[in-house]
């Protein structure tokens, strides 16, 4: 980035790609992809497989099965997009030969994206996008996963896995001491303690690194005040992506950084405890720019050092009724008839959408920030609120437009709710909000 120049970077949360976006021929679409295209480089968090349906489905799946053609990662192109972070629960849902697949459909498309590899190094590499206003980097990562999934690393004499840029973390239950005394004595007479030593003893498991923690089938537990959920970030993930992070900001002219979490804190719509931490510490690093998204609904934002962090971008693009082939398996978990095609599973699911993503607005309502940097420091950030047309049949909800009436009002004041505990605030006018920096 060249003295004085400018970079404008527009950033959107989950895109469930399933269909044709034809974002520059549909009347109600197009006005916000122009403005995607308008920005200088443009982010999305890919949270289908483009593998073509190619691999090995997995038993444990990041929900539903998120295969989908390759070739909708050329409407995602043609949309504007620029970086795509692909580190999520769902990239290994067609094992380590899906995931192989979905990285060679990117690099025969050249294609900047980060957060999966063939090993940990390769996962843990930021890419670098070139605009002539300036290079961008990308490093992604992905707190929720399944055992497994996360990309292992390379020895002399063998190959690493691979999967996925993880951040581990841990939970510790916080409980009333009385609470603590009953867990420890319903362990001892199940025989699950005597079970858990054994395996200490073998060799295959150990012991708390906290004295006063007490396990129970995989959980932790400690005595306090009061009843809470802990989570601490795992600092050896956080020393390996910070290092990433410092290289890049030596090697490109704006560094962002992407997590994708379901975890949450005392509801959904609040991040836990261990994100707040990490995306310090990858400002504290060198990082320009904090963005999140997983839980497939907003969060608030926050003004770090001078930086943004969006803790979730919710959904995008949700075409996630539209996935055209379910393994077995998703039959098996959905305890559905296995004559029902793709369509009849998911309308099962939510009940005629009487329940879950369908039955709740706050799935289908979201932001685009578009911020601004003058040699290398943020300038502004613009907020465009956007609809995902829920009340749409299944096949036309989903794509995202510019909201507009009383959906405008609404998206950005609920935006501007959840960011006041990060003491951020936003000043909302007809159809965009901006945020003081």
């Amino acid at each position: 980035m060249t003295n004085g120049s400018k970079l404008r970077v527009a950033l959107t949360g989950d895109s469930i790609v399933e269909r044709r976006l034809l974002t520059r021929d549909d009347a109600t679409m197009r006005p916000l992809f122009e403005l995607i295209r308008d920005a200088d480089i443009a982010f999305t968090n890919l949270e289908v497989l483009p593998n073509d349906f190619v691999g090995d489905p997995v038993l444990e799946s990041g929900g539903s099965h998120f295969g989908a053609p390759a070739w909708v990662l050329d409407e995602l192109t043609d949309a504007g997009f620029d970086l795509f972070a692909m580190a999520t629960n769902h990239c290994l849902d067609y094992g380590v030969s899906g995931l192989l697949s979905a990285i060679e459909a990117m690099e025969n498309r050249r294609l900047s994206y980060a957060g999966v590899g063939r090993n940990l190094e390769e996962a843990r590499r930021p890419v670098y996008h070139t605009h002539p206003n300036g290079t961008v980097a990308l490093i992604s990562c992905s707190a929720t996963f399944a055992n497994g999934q996360e990309a292992s690393a390379q020895r002399p004499d063998m190959p690493g896995r691979p999967g996925l840029n993880p951040l581990r973390h841990t939970t510790v239950y916080e409980v009333t001491p009385n609470q603590l005394a009953s867990i420890v004595e319903i362990s001892e007479q199940l025989g699950l303690e005597r079970m858990r030593q054994k395996i200490i003893q073998l060799g295959f498991g150990f012991p708390p690194e906290d004295p006063n923690v007490v396990e129970f089938e995989k959980m932790r537990f400690r005595a306090a005040e009061r009843p809470a959920t802990r989570t601490n970030v795992s600092s050896a993930d956080v020393e390996a992506i910070a290092r990433w992070v410092r290289e890049a900001r030596d090697l490109s002219d704006l560094v962002m950084v992407s997590f994708h979490s379901h975890e949450y804190g005392k509801d959904e719509e609040h991040p836990a405890e261990f994100l707040l931490a990490f995306a310090h510490r990858m400002i504290d690093e060198g990082a320009h720019l904090v963005v999140g998204h997983g839980p497939h609904l907003l969060r608030g934002m926050e003004i770090y050092e001078g930086c943004p962090i969006f803790y979730s971008l919710g959904n995008f693009v949700g075409q996630n009724e539209l996935v055209q082939r379910l393994p077995a398996d998703a039959y098996e978990r959905f305890r559905v008839d296995p004559t029902l095609t793709p369509g009849m599973v998911f309308k099962q699911r939510t009940d005629s959408d009487r329940k879950s993503f369908p039955a709740d607005r706050r799935f289908w309502e979201t932001v685009v920030p578009v911020c601004s940097f003058s040699d290398g420091r943020l300038s502004s950030i613009d907020i465009y609120p956007v609809s995902l047309g829920l009340g749409e049949k299944r096949h036309l909800r989903g794509r995202p437009r510019l909201a507009a009436g009383e959906e405008t009002e609404r998206i950005l004041s609920r935006f501007a709710s959840l960011s006041e505990p990060f003491a951020t605030r936003l000043n909302i006018s007809a159809n965009v909000a901006t945020v003081a920096v």
